[in-house]
């Protein structure tokens, strides 16, 4: 496989993108507007440079990158010529759908269509397409440049050809690819977001603060961020999202999302994203430093 479209060029879009790139596969970048596209580039290249400092990469390690990404408004075009197409939408269950739909009448038919999703089924996705022996999960972690894991979910009818393909593509990448089978949350949001939910009861309910329960769990368990903190940066409304596929599939109370969640949610305060969540980043320089601080 050599030829490697991604679809969004957001957050996780541009990040796996970037690792593709730099790993020397030519890469069709997709999203809906050229200004997204244009600032999934731009972060691409904030990112390599930060890299560039670190002295992890050269300059011309930088260009080759960027040289080997080729975007695209035109999905159907994007895939016309790819052995993987790799989603990384908002995950939302239609939209996926939608996609999946669209890229599996487009694209060559022994091409593999892998979802980003971090808790969708993927045999549910895989049932609107033609191929379900060759649609896998590709679960990255944020930041993808940074983070080695990957989820390599199998559905139902995934092939252990295509489960091998994509286990060693993730190796080429310099990742470290995890296989699960295909259940709610699989096994990263079947554990975290769990644990994630019980922070928000733990301040609803007034047992601790926002900072005294982050600084538990860095402190005494040793995370690099606590629970309320890594929420702000998922985004509110994606761990909103995963509680209620892992609700919804397990029809297990423990699952059910708390209230100040939904209601946070409803309000439109997100985390990072808006600018607000258990924390506050209405001044950009603090949500960078924050970023900066996950970075390392």
């Amino acid at each position: 496989m050599k030829n490697i479209t991604v679809i969004g060029a957001g957050t996780m879009g541009n990040g796996i993108a970037h690792v593709f790139a730099q790993s020397g596969f030519a890469v069709n970048l997709v999203d809906v507007s050229q200004d997204s596209l244009e600032r999934g580039l731009k972060t691409i290249a904030g990112n390599l440079e930060r890299m560039i400092a670190k002295e992890k990469i050269t300059e011309a390690d930088k260009t080759a990158t960027l040289n080997n990404i080729t975007t695209f408004t035109d999905t159907a075009e994007a895939v016309k010529n790819a052995d993987l197409v790799v989603e990384a939408a908002t995950e939302n269950l239609d939209l996926k759908l939608k996609i999946f739909k669209q890229i599996d009448e487009a694209a060559p038919v022994n091409a593999i269509l892998a979802s980003n999703t971090s808790s969708i089924s993927i045999t549910k996705i895989a049932s609107v397409t033609s191929r379900p022996k060759q649609v896998i999960g590709m679960h990255f972690m944020n930041p993808v440049p940074m983070m080695k894991l990957v989820e390599i979910i199998r559905g139902y009818d995934t092939t252990d050809e295509v489960t091998k393909a994509i286990m060693e593509m993730s190796e080429k990448l310099g990742k470290v690819p995890v296989e699960v089978n295909d259940y709610p949350g699989f096994i990263a949001n079947r554990i975290l977001m769990p644990m994630i939910n019980e922070a928000i009861y733990s301040l609803y309910e007034g047992v601790a603060g926002v900072k005294e329960i982050d600084e538990v769990m860095k402190l005494g368990m040793a995370h690099p961020m606590g629970p309320l903190q890594l929420a702000d940066f998922i985004g509110l409304d994606v761990c909103l999202s995963i509680l209620e596929v892992l609700y919804d599939g397990f029809k297990n109370p423990k699952y059910a999302p708390c209230p100040l969640l939904v209601n946070m949610v409803t309000a439109g305060k997100k985390g990072v994203k808006s600018g607000e969540g258990f924390y506050d980043y209405s001044e950009s320089k603090k949500a960078e430093k924050l970023a900066a601080q996950f970075a390392k």
